[in-house]
């Protein structure tokens, strides 16, 4: 549930298209998920494409985390089964926590909207060091649905009785 009545928190979030073919002309899923972050009331700090190398992935990661310049950093593409597919396993890597039910929740949504194909998806949040981690799948309406249902909410300081925003300042205790 959402307090109206108190002042929402900005938050700077990063988004990292993972992907062979997609570019800034041919991506949807980036643009949704830019739209809605400034719809909500965030910055939009960067938006970066990138060819499905693991490598490139965990050094562009690494590096926004360590400017400190985002709060949330959100990965769309590279979570299915096919052998260029290594955005969870990158995350998994460098997270310092997971959070499990996240990738549940995801799970749980697109199996009521696409039935046992959800099972083939492998989103995943966590956290390095400050910083929130978020991988979804490349479709659109997956980035739809993580978005609506699930990140809207917790990326909320207005989301009762908790949310991930409040959690920002004691992430390195």
């Amino acid at each position: 549930m959402i307090n109206k009545t108190e002042k929402s928190k900005s938050l700077k979030i990063s988004v990292i298209i993972v992907s062979d073919t997609r570019n800034e002309s041919s991506d949807k899923s980036g643009k949704i998920l830019a739209e809605r972050i400034i719809k909500s009331g965030h910055e939009l700090k960067k938006k970066i494409y990138l060819k499905d190398n693991p490598e490139d992935i965990e050094e562009n990661i690494k590096k926004i985390v360590k400017s400190k310049n985002s709060d949330v950093i959100i990965l769309s593409g590279g979570t299915g089964l096919t052998g260029r597919d290594s955005t969870p396993e990158v995350l998994k890597k460098i997270m310092t926590k997971e959070i499990p039910g996240f990738g549940e929740m995801f799970r749980n949504i697109s199996f009521k909207k696409i039935g046992t194909s959800s099972l083939q998806s492998r989103a995943i949040g966590g956290v390095m060091n400050e910083t929130f981690l978020f991988a979804l799948p490349g479709s659109p309406n997956a980035c739809k649905d993580a978005w609506d249902e699930i990140l809207k909410y917790q990326l909320d300081s207005r989301t009762k009785p908790c949310n991930l925003v409040d959690l920002i300042p004691r992430l390195i205790e």
